[in-house]
């Protein structure tokens, strides 16, 4: 007798199948990929045992692109065309890219929409096609250690990373032929691989302090919910600066010694292994090209960074204020990224936080382990899973109004997948436009703030100034993405934008944003109310002027026409150089001495629509 295997529609008749999804962490010096394997997760090697993928790109006119160890072997010897630390340069424009020369010695060139290229032998490329060719080589270590297709990935990125950052990693994928299955904050990756989702750990504070990037995210756990209270950070801050530091010294040590573009690299080479071997030891010998033994010391490489250690403690102040938590309400502190082993930050995360950090798993592979975990659940392995993950943005969220001012749509900190709407209207009689300028930042006016994207909305019948409704709808998926429309709610005319910004912010913007939000608030709360009181004056003289236009001939006397027009001239003054005070004072005059005018008005509205009809006939 056959038998008949069964399964339910659209599920394997294998129930052991796995869909094969990994985890991966593209990190600034080293990356890595994991995956769930027997239902522990894990990060895979390659076929000589390493799981780091050094994040370095070789290029040369005769061969594919090298990647890892064997590009590495590349940077002292052809400098141009070994690129490393390409994630600094994710997201940004050649601008920004120029001002890191002294740390990244390649030559950049404009690319379109203001992307930075740089030039190797195998042509100007952007740093998304770099990062493409790295995740390339880790997805193929994937596929040759699972023995299969992938079904997708979880890629991680810093919390920092604004919208055009995240959109250039996603691209990258994309590019490298990889399904993304989510963009996952690195701190809260870091969270899921010590599994603090499964238990109630309260409040949980992860430090993450990777080659380039440095992300402090504030979590609020319960069981089954990751809830992101505050994040903050720099997105140009991380082991390399260390590295910098160093090189910089010990060359300033041997000043007579003339260095090429070879040597440089050397001595930044040099300076990597001296930190590294200052993790266990008191004191380490540097060799520099054409030069004696260096002695440098713990002692002296605390001093050299401490500004730089500092700069990130102030970055934990911040955020624990933006989290409304004090510091005897942190549980636990999780350490991430390869860069929290040096001691003096070790030391300063303990004196900051008052607790012993979080240091059980290897922080190298910490975020990478934390990602396959939320890919297996995200490619279906596990239904029943109950892990929720509420990351939040960054920065607000917002459009440009009348008089150059900011309405904040979604403030910073909303908790994301999320979708705002908010209703506008038209500012002028007969508008049958309007351009939506999409913005992103702290402070009240556009100028102070970051602008997205720009789109206009077309086909709105012409009607009174403020009878149109216009809805703007704002949409943040999962990976932190932006979409933006707008619809005539009247007539169903619509017309929408993805927001994807070419290049993202410059070195220090994103903190520099939050830190002027909080030392011009009270300038900004003035600025803010002096606009929308000039705003406001230049509608009031607007439509009197309009209508004296139309109908003062008819209802006003020359005397009454003189003297509106004087008070309209008065508020024209009062508007230029007054006060938010005095404008509103002058416009209440205004208004008042206008009412007989406005009414007179009305009753000439309501003459000429009943004129000619009987008393019965009106409804």
């Amino acid at each position: 007798m056959a038998l008949l295997q069964i399964a339910e529609p659209g599920m394997s008749l294998d129930p052991h199948e796995r869909k094969l999804a990994v985890g991966i962490d593209l990190g600034t010096t080293n990356s890595l990929v994991a995956s769930v394997r027997n239902g522990v997760a894990e990060t895979l090697s390659d076929v000589n045992g390493r799981h780091l993928l050094p994040s370095v790109v070789y290029y040369s006119t005769h061969q594919p692109p090298l990647v890892g160890e064997s590009a590495k072997q590349h940077a002292k010897s052809d400098p141009f065309n070994t690129i490393e630390s390409v994630k600094r340069l994710m997201g940004r424009s050649a601008s920004d890219s120029l001002k890191l020369g002294d740390q990244l010695p390649y030559q950049f060139t404009d690319g379109e929409g203001g992307m930075p290229y740089i030039e190797t032998a195998a042509g100007a490329l952007s740093p998304v096609q770099i990062s493409a060719d790295i995740l390339k080589s880790l997805k193929t270590r994937a596929q040759e250690t699972l023995g299969g297709e992938l079904e997708g990935a979880v890629i991680t990125v810093p919390a920092y990373f604004d919208d055009a950052q995240r959109q250039a990693t996603k691209d990258a994928a994309t590019l490298a032929g990889l399904n993304v299955l989510r963009l996952l904050n690195e701190p809260t990756a870091a969270a899921v691989a010590y599994g603090l989702d499964q238990q109630d750990k309260g409040v949980v504070a992860v430090y993450d302090l990777g080659g380039g990037t440095f992300d402090i995210s504030i979590l609020r756990l319960t069981k089954g919910v990751f809830e992101v209270l505050a994040t903050g950070g720099d997105s140009a801050l991380g082991g390399d600066d260390f590295d910098h530091a160093l090189a910089t010294w010990m060359l300033e040590q041997r000043s007579g010694i003339e260095l090429d573009q070879n040597d440089l690299r050397s001595v930044l080479t040099e300076s990597r292994r001296v930190k590294e071997s200052l993790t266990t030891s008191d004191a380490v010998m540097a060799q520099l090209p054409n030069g004696e033994p260096l002695e440098v010391t713990r002692h002296q490489f605390n001093e050299l960074t401490q500004g730089l250690v500092a700069k990130t403690i102030r970055a934990c102040k911040r955020a624990l204020k933006d989290a409304g938590v004090s510091l005897d309400q942190i549980n636990d502190v999780v350490m991430v990224g390869g860069s929290t082993r040096v001691p003096a930050v070790l030391e300063g995360v303990e004196a900051f936080f008052q607790r012993k950090p979080h240091v059980d798993i290897d922080p190298d592979k910490v975020v990478a382990v934390g990602a396959s975990l939320q890919a297996d659940i995200l490619a279906g392995n596990k239904p029943d899973s109950e892990l929720l993950l509420l990351d939040v943005l960054p920065l607000s969220l917002g459009l440009e109004t009348m008089g150059g001012l900011v309405e904040k749509v979604i403030h910073r900190n909303t908790p994301i997948p999320v979708a705002r709407a908010q209703e506008f209207t038209t500012y002028q009689d007969g508008q049958t436009a309007m351009l939506v300028h999409v913005l992103q930042g702290e402070r009240e006016l556009v100028d102070d703030c970051r602008s997205l994207a720009e789109f206009t909305l077309r086909g709105i019948p012409p009607m009174a100034a403020g009878a149109a409704k216009i809805r703007v709808t704002f949409q943040v998926d999962a990976d932190g993405l932006l979409n933006v429309s707008a619809k005539e709610l009247s007539t169903g005319i619509e017309s929408a934008v993805q927001v994807k910004p070419s290049y993202g912010l410059s070195d220090a913007e994103i903190t520099q944003m939050l830190t002027d939000s909080y030392q011009f608030a009270g300038d900004d709360k003035d600025r803010r109310s002096l606009r929308e009181q000039q705003v406001e004056a230049d509608r009031l003289i607007s439509s009197l002027v309009s209508a004296i236009e139309a109908d003062g001939q008819a209802l006003l006397s020359d005397e009454e026409r003189e003297h509106l027009e004087s008070n309209i001239n008065e508020l024209r003054s009062t508007r230029d150089s007054g006060s938010a005070k005095a404008i509103e004072a002058s416009i209440d005059h205004l208004a008042k001495v206008s009412d007989f005018f406005a009414s007179r008005r009305m009753d000439q509205s309501i003459q000429q629509a009943l004129q000619g009809q009987r008393v019965d006939e009106i409804d």
